[in-house]
């Protein structure tokens, strides 16, 4: 009973996590619009998290969520570096030059790349229905490009997709990784600082059009004003749906984690649709039911791949006794 009650609230932070994360799209979009950049409005974004996180760890953890920072600062920071500050500053990049729908559709396909870089870089025996995924996906991405027609997509947003595709499962595998050693508050702060401090140094931030968030900017057919789009990106689509994502995984596992947050494709579209009017074509909506459901097999798949097997060490080495 204890079992079930923790997958159900699990389940419940995953939806949560996905539904909040959907957001982010067309809130930063219509930021983006009124001028500021893809990595302002990221940097903008992470910074806010970690103002709100830090003193938050602080207060809660204590001295205590310094120590566990401290002794998973690597694996922290690498979850900085791609699982905040990459994913969203590539996802902003994608959805200023795609459609919100589109850009999460190839950001979503994270599994593809996961089982070719197992399969062609660690050289890894997949199973085959995971190559199928690969071979599914790709298909529902030439749909969305409509490649029959010459690419119709902007080149550097589906680069951009694809990139933040790549920090997207990297950021599931190493949420997985930390289960168990730094929780979810504490990880999430720690990113938030990493990914704050790298787009410090490549987001020009003296630059940032700070007026516009005491503007009141276009936001779809309405006008909202910019403070309150930043503030619903920073607290909700960020603190919020990091912490539930988190929290989700750490029930779950990363495989299903990461297969429940698919729904966040149908709510960023949704939200796009309602909040900005963006409409998907039919292609682009039966390519990206396409891409997901590849996605899906694939990495419903990489939880099946055995890790290659690590030499054990001499046992001289493990015992000081015999050194």
């Amino acid at each position: 009973m204890l079992m079930y009650s923790t997958k159900s609230v699990g389940l419940g932070f995953a939806v949560f996590s996905a539904v909040t994360f959907g957001g982010s799209g067309p809130f930063a979009k219509a930021l983006i619009s009124a001028g500021f950049t893809p990595q302002q409005a990221a940097w903008v974004r992470i910074l806010g998290a970690a103002l709100l996180l830090v003193p938050l760890v602080l207060a809660l953890r204590g001295s205590a969520g310094l120590r566990a920072a401290r002794a998973s600062w690597k694996p922290l920071v690498l979850y900085g570096l791609t699982g905040i500050a990459g994913c969203q500053t590539l996802f902003f990049i994608a959805a200023s030059r795609l459609p919100v729908g589109v850009a999460l559709m190839l950001e979503f396909s994270g599994p593809v790349l996961v089982v070719l870089w197992l399969k062609f870089g660690q050289k890894v025996s997949v199973p085959r229905s995971a190559a199928i995924g690969v071979g599914i996906a790709l298909l529902g991405l030439a749909t969305v490009a409509e490649v029959w027609s010459g690419l119709t997509l902007d080149l550097v947003g589906l680069l951009a997709g694809l990139a933040a595709a790549a920090c997207q499962a990297t950021y599931f595998i190493l949420i997985d990784k930390l289960t168990g050693i730094a929780d979810p508050l504490v990880m999430t702060a720690a990113g938030s600082v990493v990914g704050a401090v790298v787009l410090t140094l490549i987001a020009v931030p003296w630059q940032t059009p700070w007026h516009v968030l005491t503007s009141t900017i276009a936001f779809g057919e309405r006008q909202a004003p910019g403070w309150l789009l930043a503030t619903w990106l920073i607290v909700v689509s960020t603190v919020v749906a990091y912490l539930a994502g988190a929290a989700a995984v750490q029930r779950l596992s990363a495989a299903i984690g990461g297969a429940v947050a698919y729904i966040e494709v149908v709510a960023a579209s949704l939200f796009a649709l309602i909040l900005l009017n963006e409409r998907l074509t039919t292609n682009q909506i039966i390519g990206g039911a396409i891409v997901l459901l590849g996605a899906f097999v694939a990495q419903s798949s990489v939880g099946k791949v055995a890790p290659p097997e690590v030499p054990a060490p001499p046992t001289d080495v493990l015992d000081p006794s015999l050194t």
